[in-house]
């Protein structure tokens, strides 16, 4: 990146866009929201400017159009080369153009290029996309509105461009944000949370399937706008139908009837009580430099600690039985063992003792070279893979990436966890879509081993093969499946299938889905009768200002058809693959990688003289600890030390025509680095990690044996508030040193960690489980001395014995 660590002030270059509000319209569980983008041109020349940005990884984009005066411009899309050729016409020819594409190398980052804006002139840009919304682990639905844009780690010799983004301190981003939110459903709306200040939320009807929620004034841009939004009732399957288009022909995906289907698979309760103990287990840990950053700021723990801290309770969870690595990645990547190990007792042992030493010291974000050497292990016969990567996603060739788990996707299930602002949602849940698995974001103050520790009873459950789909319909009614094949279903977890309406039936009419699969030998089935009738837009019909959201699920259906024909013509390389992407995304308006969002007005057009003013707008982008942002704030060293310091690390990550134009430019300079670093320093607030006083559950997990159960020691009485002395005193005559330890450990887990149950349950179980075969004898006098002494009330049927 040219300019990955330059900081333009408002003094050095005016900045030409001034405020952006958002407006968002969530319609159950699909998503759209209108950006509106105000530029202002106060050079005394006609002006180029260039704004990057991230969006969600699954968004369609869908309109794009602007406001200049009294004249509205609304763009068509169009391939990709001849809009640039358009734009380039227009521009020589002084007309106001605009262009909107997305990253050939990751879909979640688009560009937004405003050309020849004459002196003193205003420009609207709006823009809108639709997108749905992911399940929690708590069942909320999160939407993300992507403030923070990482920096994008491109790895050494790779070709290809990489995203170019000009970042400042959060502090002095130009340019205002404001937010809305609207929120319809059949389901009422118990509440909307978010890791940003929030005003009250307003309902806007008696049931309360209605309401509305705004952000408080004042945002700061140090972390994305996140919404959790929770329906009372909602995890039940279901099917909606949305009318095809007017205007567009019938037998084409717009003109035809869409119907996005929303499932909960049910699995038989002789397979969801029990988990499997097969299974290899690889954790794959970011360690780049990155990862030292704060989990939010403010906070007292690193990316880096709270994955360690995570990735212990995963360790501990494992079943006997199964076989486990760990691998750490950055520029170069390590490995614990040679090859996956048997989980026992020494090798946990080990692995703790690796993952304690670990931190976030091996530089840049190389992914690519430490999942190939996973993909090279021969798989263990009988032992599924399971894959968990853990990252801030800060790669900035994500369709490689996603490309090398696709390949191996038959023989590995990949669970993503996305960490802490920006991380990129193309890579987090590309990986797990990929890799028949799931993905989950951890961002602001949430913790991290409650979402990961949902991921590893998905990974526990068995695997689920033979999955397929059939569909039930009136004579004349045919139906075309949209979606990729399904390759994964979960107990409990949501999975969102689109396909294509053809044909004329009754208003009465209802269809049928059947999907069936097996697992862990079971021969199942799941079906969801729904009716044929298009539904209601939920008030969107009445709302002038989002005429596009009326086809939301038509365009996510489209989103989701280019995004497999796009993937077809990487892996084949066809040029009729190309053709029918463009095809397509004409033809729905949702952008693609061929092709761009152009909007030109034609009137008034005066050849411009000389050259245009070109400015990037700034982003908020964090600096990268362990490389410049530690040198920023080491008082030992001097100011011209630091800068050369900084020059030269720039150089290392630059190619030398990158860096010479950054120079020549005048992007970075000692003097403007000198008044950078004060205001770094000035606004840098308390966001630099201390390490806490460890969590006291982490404390009692990080002694139980690989077994399940808990030694009586010194360890274990420190852990639970006593001394050694009380808990020997206190056992039963008839229980065994382990059997007491153990019930004590449960005890304390049951009576005073309740609240964060989902983050020891499984550890638990398998204590439970060693308890029951060493058949283990006074176990309801062991569980009432126990109550006394920790101050519990837990009852034997709790624990589990």
């Amino acid at each position: 990146m040219s300019n990955l660590f330059c900081l333009l002030t408002p003094e050095k270059d005016s900045v030409p866009l001034k405020s952006i509000d958002a407006q968002l319209e969530v319609k159950d569980h699909v998503a759209t929201l209108v950006s509106t983008l105000n530029f202002e041109n106060k050079e005394d020349k006609p002006l180029e400017t260039v704004f990057v940005f991230p969006l969600p990884g699954d968004a369609a984009v869908c309109h794009f159009s602007a406001q200049i005066g009294e004249t509205h411009i609304v763009a068509e899309v169009m391939d990709r080369q001849q809009a640039r050729q358009v734009y380039d016409d227009a521009l020589s020819s002084g007309q106001k153009v605009f262009v909107l594409e997305e990253s050939d190398e990751s879909p979640d980052i688009f560009s937004l290029t405003v050309g020849s804006l004459p002196p003193g002139e205003s420009a609207s840009i709006r823009l809108e996309y639709v997108t749905e919304l992911a399940v929690q682990a708590d069942d909320g639905l999160r939407f993300c509105l992507p403030v923070v844009l990482n920096p994008r780690y491109q790895p050494r010799g790779s070709e290809g461009p990489s995203v170019q983004v000009t970042s400042v301190p959060a502090s002095l981003v130009p340019y205002s944000l404001s937010f809305s939110a609207r929120v319809s459903s059949p389901h009422p709306v118990s509440k909307i949370e978010s890791s940003c200040p929030l005003e009250p939320l307003q309902y806007l009807n008696a049931d309360q399937t209605q309401a509305t929620v705004k952000l408080a004034t004042g945002h700061k841009f140090d972390r994305d706008v996140e919404l959790l939004i929770y329906y009372k009732d909602a995890h039940r399957p279901s099917a909606v139908v949305e009318a095809g288009q007017v205007s567009a022909k019938p037998g084409t995906l717009m003109g035809d009837p869409a119907v996005m289907v929303s499932l909960y698979p049910e699995f038989p309760e002789s397979v969801t009580s029990n988990f499997t103990s097969c299974g290899e287990f690889v954790f794959l840990l970011d360690r780049s430099g990155s990862m030292d950053f704060p989990t939010y700021c403010g906070s007292r723990q690193s990316r880096i600690a709270s994955a360690k801290d995570t990735l212990m309770l995963l360790l501990k969870s494992l079943p006997m039985g199964c076989y486990f690595n760990i691998y750490g990645f950055g520029d170069s990547y390590e490995q614990v063992f040679p090859k996956s190990a048997k989980y026992n007792q020494k090798n946990l042992k080990r692995a703790v003792k690796k993952v304690e030493e670990m931190g976030a010291d091996l530089g840049g974000s190389e992914i690519l070279e430490p999942l190939r050497q996973i993909y090279r292990q021969p798989c263990i016969p009988k032992h599924p893979r399971q894959l968990f990567i853990f990252t801030d996603g800060e790669v900035n060739y994500t369709k490689a990436v996603l490309d090398e788990v696709k390949e191996h996707s038959e023989f590995h299930r990949c669970f993503s966890f996305g960490i802490g602002e920006g991380a990129s949602s193309e890579l987090i849940n590309g990986m797990a879509r990929e890799g028949g698995g799931h993905a989950q974001f951890i961002v602001g103050k949430e913790r991290m081993q409650p979402k990961v520790m949902q991921s590893l009873r998905f990974a526990l459950q068995p695997l689920v093969t033979d999955i397929s789909l059939s569909w039930d319909l009136p004579e004349g009614v045919s139906v075309t499946t949209l979606s990729l094949p399904l390759t994964a279903l979960f107990q409990g977890q949501r999975s969102l299938i689109f396909a294509q309406l053809t044909g004329e039936c009754s208003e009465a009419a209802d269809g049928c889905l059947t999907v069936r699969f097996t697992t862990a030998g079971h021969p199942c089935q799941n079906q969801l009768h729904f009716s044929l009738q298009p539904a209601c837009d939920l008030d969107f019909d009445q709302k002038e200002d989002m005429p596009f959201a009326r086809s939301s699920i038509h365009r996510l259906a489209a989103r989701t058809l280019i995004r497999s024909l796009e993937q077809e013509q990487r892996e084949h390389g066809k040029p009729e693959e190309i053709e029918k992407v463009v095809d397509l995304s004409v033809q729905s308006g949702v952008s693609s990688i061929f092709t761009a969002f152009i909007a030109v007005n034609k009137s008034n057009g005066e050849p411009v003289q000389g050259p245009l003013i070109y400015r990037e707008n700034p982003t908020y982008m964090p600096l990268l600890r362990g490389g410049l942002i530690d040198l920023m704030f080491d008082d030992s060293w001097g100011e011209k030390n630091i800068f050369r310091r900084i020059c030269s690390s720039i150089r290392k990550r630059t190619s030398a025509s990158k860096f010479g134009k950054a120079c020549k430019n005048n992007l970075f300079s000692a003097s403007s680095f000198k008044k950078n670093q004060s205001e770094s320093i000035e606004n840098r607030g308390d966001c630099e990690p201390t390490e806490p006083a460890r969590d006291p559950l982490l404390e009692l997990v990080s002694l139980q044996d690989a077994s399940g159960c808990w030694l009586l020691d010194p360890c274990l009485a420190a852990a639970l508030g006593k001394s050694i002395e009380e808990l020997v005193k206190t056992r039963p005559s008839s229980a065994k040193r382990k059997v007491w330890g153990t019930i004590l450990a449960l005890i304390w887990l049951h009576g005073h960690q309740k609240d964060v149950k989902v983050e020891w349950e499984l550890l638990a179980m398998k204590a439970a489980s060693w308890l029951r075969a060493e058949k283990a004898v006074g176990v309801t006098v062991c569980v009432e001395a126990g109550n006394v002494l920790l101050g519990c009330n837990v009852t034997t049927d709790a624990l589990g014995l």
